[in-house]
């Protein structure tokens, strides 16, 4: 072995503390930055490659049959920038006996040159009475057969996936289904990378025809964003993680390197002295820190890829694709940059050891440079405090630059409990808000009216409402919705509010986001969806927070549309189970009342775990930042430290001596990582909604109380504590003799 080689060992073997913190760090920002970094990409990847098989439609226009002919369609082809088109194909809203809505597509064969819809069981259909499913319409066997309100039988024959998501069955051109609702027609242009561009196309396309023909339009980047959204909502918070492990990493790699340089100034003269170069020297203390990062970050490739996989594995399903790992070169990519991350840092931190004169390293050895911080000192030593404490307060002054390192490294740590807590609090709301039902009681069953009389007749009744609920489409939209029809004021019941008001009349709705961009609309806009066969003109009066595609309105809207079940909320001091109880003796017969659980979501449970270890690994990172800093510092001043003990500093205020030097940092760190955490908060539980193509309102973000934020920033002195408490040991430990004889 090289002599090289032999001081990079020795150096690691002997820092065992350093080693280790540096480790833990670089594990923390690799596997955070391998999360956030993969799931974005392999999350995008099956999409893509679908989408390039499946040759997917840029655009899917439909086109009103009243005022567009299908010659004129046909025609569209040959506008500016359309590379490829198929269609027009006829599409109507299909209604299966009131259990069902699909929006079918008539289409002689899944080929073409625009949208090969990819059988994945079956066949496609032979004969006029024959559908095939898309796999994401509902899931039933080949062979079942299928009733339409008019009466016509269907028999499934296979079940299908559009890339482009077109279509929710389809069936020939022989099946008798009446006059359309509407004309298809799908299009692939030369440039559609960016919604510029696809928007370009629609207005070339759009010019083609007559005024008022579109009716509706959809990019395939709305398409993609609906394929990736389970997998990108994690992107925002994970990449917000492997920001602050990154800091971590920098902060600790280049206090760890400066202050061994500082603590071994005499061996780098005497290494000088045998022949080492200015260059071999800083390469030494890179390699220091680069072997034990290296260990760590190959365990963080190894965990961010073994977390990863629960959340990537839908993707097999939904795309026939086995692409459900990250892809290597991202991992690497991670693990590369945060090696590189700690290797520049390393090495601006030990320019200063090849800097450093021969003659005068030897001579000067561990002797401290400039005294600094005297005037804390005698400020301190006026304090009403204990002479221990008062020289506590004063050492941060004394080494700023450590200071500095320490006070960001708490911050850190509370900026990430912070965080977490802000992003956690806000989840549950979310979901809360989402499911659209915080009832205490709810009531099922059919048949005969008086059940929301019962309910409101009964003591300890604090609000009731009656809903409905009936499959719609709308045209242009493949995916069935959710027609929901409301007896009663429901308002209460977990709704949260983006814009524009509850509905209060009838032909009023409110709907998510998700059922807006579908169906191509706006808060103030009416929208025709077919529920039972029949159209049901809605006027959208406001944007509620809804994960899915439901729209809700009253049952004036939809006349015939009874309740299937009821939900109520008691006033306070009522007993559930007792009102379910009482209340089921007076209902109609075939009603039931019982208290309501609510489930918590997979993906909410996913989030918060990952949440939960990547802040408790970044605490751990900060205490052992503040423990690997504190341990430098009393390596530095061992003599210092006999002379205190020589002059009769006991065990006990050795520990307070040493707690008291990081308190007022602590409590700094504390001020400073709040604030940040609680910005991150607000950016970053936003984006995650919009990478679900959501709006989050106001009221779902404000989650920090006054007490809340105390306790917050008490975590600061908590970590900074954690950090202090071995050192504080160590040096209560030492022995009076052994510390004065050292340099």
């Amino acid at each position: 072995m090289s002599g090289l080689g032999r001081v990079i060992r020795s150096g690691v073997r002997r820092r065992r503390v350093q080693t280790v913190v540096i480790g833990l760090v670089a594990a923390a920002a690799v596997t955070a930055s391998v999360l956030g970094a993969g799931l974005l990409v392999a999350s995008r990847a099956p999409f893509d490659d679908a989408f390039s098989a499946q040759r997917g439609a840029h655009l899917t226009v439909q086109a009103d049959p009243d005022r567009v002919t299908e010659a004129q369609l046909t025609a569209s082809a040959s506008a500016p920038g359309v590379a490829a088109a198929s269609g027009p194909y006829p599409v109507m809203g299909l209604d299966f006996r009131g259990e069902l809505s699909l929006t079918v597509v008539v289409r002689a064969d899944p080929g073409g040159p625009v949208d090969r819809v990819e059988l994945a069981a079956g066949r496609w259909p032979a004969g006029p009475t024959e559908i095939v499913l898309g796999g994401g319409a509902l899931r039933m066997p080949v062979g079942v057969q299928m009733t339409t309100a008019g009466g016509t039988v269907f028999t499934v024959v296979g079940t299908a996936r559009s890339v482009s998501a077109t279509a929710a069955a389809w069936v020939l051109p022989s099946a008798q289904l009446g006059p359309p609702d509407g004309y298809q027609m799908l299009y692939r242009f030369g440039a559609a990378s960016t919604p510029a561009e696809v928007d370009a196309g629609r207005a070339a396309v759009a010019a083609t025809l007559p005024a008022g023909a579109v009716t509706a339009a959809r990019s395939w980047l709305d398409v993609r964003q609906r394929a990736v959204e389970d997998a990108a909502v994690f992107v925002p918070f994970l990449v917000a993680f492997a920001l602050l492990g990154i800091v971590m990493a920098v902060l600790v790699v280049g206090t760890v390197i400066a202050g061994t340089v500082g603590a071994a100034t005499r061996r780098i003269g005497v290494l000088k002295a045998l022949g080492c170069t200015p260059a071999g020297i800083v390469r030494a203390y890179v390699a220091q820190a680069l072997l034990p990062a290296a260990v760590g970050a190959v365990a963080g490739m190894v965990v961010g890829n073994l977390i990863a996989l629960p959340v990537l594995a839908e993707t097999e399903e939904v795309y026939g694709s086995a692409n459900t790992t990250i892809a290597w070169w991202v991992t690497a990519l991670a693990a590369g940059g945060v090696l590189a991350v700690v290797a520049v840092t390393a090495w601006a931190a030990a320019l200063r050891a090849g800097r450093l004169r021969t003659v005068d390293a030897i001579a000067v050895g561990r002797a401290s440079g400039p005294a600094r911080g005297r005037w804390a000192a005698r400020l301190a030593a006026r304090l009403p405090v204990s002479r221990p404490v008062g020289l506590g307060l004063a050492r941060p002054f004394a080494r700023p630059l450590r200071t500095a390192a320490i006070l960001l490294a708490v911050a850190s740590g509370t900026a990430a409990v912070t965080f977490a807590t802000g992003l956690g609090t806000s989840l549950v709301r979310i979901q809360t808000a989402s499911e659209q039902n915080t009832a205490d009681v709810m009531v099922e069953g059919n048949g005969g009216p008086g059940v929301l009389a019962a309910i409101e007749a009964r003591d300890g009744t604090r609000a009731a409402y009656g809903i409905g609920q009936a499959p719609g489409s709308v045209a242009g939209f493949a995916d069935p919705l959710s027609v929901n029809a409301l007896t009663g004021d429901g308002s209460w019941d977990g709704f949260e509010m983006v814009s524009g008001r509850w509905f209060a009349a009838p032909g009023e709705a409110v709907a998510g986001a998700p059922f807006l961009k579908a169906a191509g609309a706006r808060v103030g806009d009416t929208v025709t969806v077919q529920v039972a066969g029949r159209p049901v003109a809605l006027r959208v009066v406001g944007e509620v927070f809804e994960t899915g595609t439901g729209v809700f309105t009253s049952a004036a809207t939809v006349p015939g549309l009874s309740p299937g079940e009821f939900r109520i909320a008691l006033t306070d001091g009522t007993d559930a189970g007792s009102y379910a109880e009482a209340l089921t003796g007076v209902l109609p017969a075939g009603w039931t009342a019982h208290p309501n659980g609510g489930e918590i979501d997979p993906l909410l449970v996913v989030v918060q775990g990952l949440t939960a270890t990547l802040t408790l690994l970044l605490i751990a990172v900060a205490a052992l930042g503040v423990l690997n800093m504190l341990i430098l510092d009393l390596r530095d001043r061992v003599h210092d430290l006999g002379v205190h003990k020589a002059l009769g500093m006991t065990p006990r205020q050795t520990i307070v001596m040493v707690v008291a030097s990081v308190a007022g940092i602590g409590v700094a760190g504390g001020l400073l990582g709040v604030p940040v955490g609680v910005v991150m908060q607000r950016l970053v539980v936003p984006a995650m909604a919009a990478s679900g193509g959501l709006h989050v309102p106001e009221t779902l973000l404000d989650v920090y109380g006054p007490v809340l934020l105390i306790v917050l920033a008490l975590g600061g002195p908590a970590t900074a504590l954690l950090g202090a408490l071995l050192p504080a040991g160590w040096a209560a430990r030492t022995r009076t003799a052994v510390a004065l004889r050292t340099e």
